[in-house]
């Protein structure tokens, strides 16, 4: 009686493992960059301030 008890408990147990599953997505992975790009804009405002700066050299 003992040794079926045993026997069930450990098919139970058995029966509670977990499992991990590592699964490949369908879609590739996409990396969407927001990106505001501003730099050349502010050059160009730069460069007319420093212009205008060497043009008008008594406005400060």
């Amino acid at each position: 009686m003992i040794r079926y008890t045993a026997i069930i408990g450990l098919l139970l147990l058995s029966a509670c493992t977990p499992r991990v599953e590592i699964m490949v997505p369908d879609k590739p992975i996409t990396v969407n960059l927001n990106v505001k790009v501003d730099h050349e804009i502010r050059v160009r405002v730069d460069n007319e301030l420093e212009q205008l700066f060497e043009q008008e050299q008594d406005l400060f």
